[in-house]
């Protein structure tokens, strides 16, 4: 599929978290590839530098590095004050860590990370960009979730035990649709990305710590490939789909989506359900 130029937001600096590998990776060299300047944010300082000098190296485009652990509150706040300034176009909110584990067993420390880069993180620096963007009149936001956020009801094996995670992709998905929502007639779109399995490494560790050696590596379990989940987030950008599922054929499953949560919203109502009544009150 071209992804033409027009599909994709003015070339003012894009910014892209979790830029060292898989997803990230792949939104910077086709964001660089369009004219963007880029700043790349994640942990490697070796596979920034080196993904920089491959990407400036080809295009004529500057590459900010930032090596920062979004999980850490100074680190998120040097993030946050880039993501303000007023050349930032577009935002990638791409870091995200899985933390797989039964939830009575897994550390505590590692699920609050889970929670602080793929929540709050993820919130502050769209907070950090929407103001500036709107006043500039232009700007997207791309907030990357996954297929698990879907994926409540089903039990793991085959899919991973994942509680917290897919709790806090369900939250990107809920944040997304309503700030778009809310935004909606206004010169800044939001986007949310879902993946399912993707040919990354992002299963070969539980994001405490982020994977060894300055190569990209794809788990065992294979999937879709990094540069089909970015074509179908930038052609969805030039759609107008909010929300981006790359691998859906039926595009009317999102509609269906919401118009369940219309039935469930029309529950709101001061009278208890007959299910819920005792004997007496039916």
């Amino acid at each position: 599929m071209t992804i033409h130029p027009e599909s994709l937001p003015a070339r003012g600096t894009a910014i892209v978290t979790g830029a060292s590998s898989g997803i990230g990776a792949a939104y910077a060299r086709r964001l660089a590839a369009a004219g963007h300047d880029l700043v790349l944010v994640a942990r490697r300082a070796e596979r920034l530098r080196a993904l920089a000098a491959e990407l400036t190296g080809r295009h004529d485009v500057r590459v900010e590095t930032v090596v920062a652990d979004l999980g850490d509150a100074g680190d998120l706040d040097r993030v946050a004050r880039r993501t303000a300034e007023d050349d930032v176009e577009l935002l990638v909110n791409n870091a995200g860590i899985n933390g797989y584990g039964p939830f009575a067993e897994t550390d505590t420390a590692l699920l609050e990370k889970v929670m602080a880069v793929n929540v709050v993180a993820l919130t502050r620096l769209a907070r950090a960009a929407v103001p500036g963007m709107l006043e500039r009149g232009r700007g997207t936001v791309v907030n990357v979730a996954s297929t698990l956020a879907f994926a409540g009801s089903l039990p793991p094996d085959p899919l991973p035990v994942r509680a917290v995670y897919g709790g806090t992709k369900g939250y990107v998905v809920t944040f997304s649709r309503t700030l778009a929502a809310e935004l909606d007639g206004a010169p800044v779109r939001v986007q949310v990305l879902c993946p399912g399995l993707t040919a990354t490494e992002f299963h070969l560790t539980q994001g405490q710590d982020p994977v060894a050696g300055d190569a990209a590596r794809v788990h065992d379990d294979g999937g879709m490939p990094v540069e089909d989940v970015v074509t179908a987030s930038l052609r969805a950008l030039e759609t107008g789909e909010v929300v981006c599922v790359p691998g859906l054929v039926d595009g009317e499953a999102v509609d269906r989506i919401a118009a369940a949560e219309f039935g469930l919203r029309s529950s709101s109502t001061s009278t208890l359900a007959p299910r819920y009544q005792n004997p007496a009150q039916q």
